[in-house]
């Protein structure tokens, strides 16, 4: 009962920290709007504004109530046996005008089954390849590495850009933590919940996830055991 108030209280101060910031711009720049008299341009633009930002807390507040719901333990109730490589194909596709415009390439090798939630893998992919796509350099490279072996289903997204600090790297997968500042919102659209929810999918089929970073290459590694552990 102790860990579980303990969860709830790091739940909520987590998101009141996340939430304080944007609130607070949101109503400053409403109340700029509202005190001089503008041209309906304007207002439009205000607007539009405010709703990107209303969209980025929706997904954040989404998001947020998945990790509190996975860190109580979830069943799968969509378990399937299917190609990782498949899948990874279908996301590249996905990714592809993206990753156009920074001329990054996109390639996908090997093979494996994966026994689990084939929507919460492509989610857990996703976010690695969004994140990838994000720090990527200009005519950089990104590739999804499948192996299968008899006991699990080894999924890698590795990409080429600048190191992380080895230090940092086991913190990646913590609710809002980023590595650099200069990478935080508004610069980028990733709400910093990413790769725990990415965490929180592996744990809940019975498998891991790790970061390695190094001569100019950085990986993260997803582990998908054949028989799916409840968590």
């Amino acid at each position: 009962l102790q860990e579980d108030f303990q969860r709830l209280t790091d739940f909520a101060s987590d998101l009141a920290h996340e939430l304080r910031t944007p609130i607070s711009n949101l109503l400053t720049q409403t109340q700029v709007a509202l005190a001089t008299k503008r041209n309906a341009a304007t207002y439009r633009d205000i607007l539009a504004s405010n709703a990107e930002e209303f969209q980025r807390l929706a997904r954040m507040v989404s998001d947020m109530l998945f990790l509190a719901k996975t860190e109580r333990g979830v069943d799968l109730p969509h378990k399937e046996r299917f190609s990782a490589r498949q899948d990874g194909l279908a996301l590249l596709d996905f990714y592809e005008a993206v990753a156009e415009e920074k001329r990054i390439r996109l390639r996908v090798e090997g093979d494996g089954e994966i026994e689990g939630d084939r929507l919460m893998f492509r989610r857990a992919v996703s976010n690695l390849l969004s994140n990838a796509l994000r720090y990527t350099p200009e005519a950089g490279d990104i590739t999804i590495r499948i192996t299968g072996t008899a006991q699990a289903t080894t999924v890698a997204v590795e990409n080429t850009g600048a190191d992380i600090d080895a230090k940092v790297l086991p913190r990646l997968f913590d609710r809002f933590y980023r590595a650099d500042a200069s990478r935080a919102h508004p610069d980028t659209d990733g709400s910093g919940l990413g790769l725990a929810i990415t965490r929180a999918i592996a744990e809940a089929h019975g498998g891991r996830v790790t970061a390695t970073s190094g001569q100019g290459r950085t990986c993260f590694t997803l582990v998908f055991p054949h028989r799916v552990a409840k968590p």
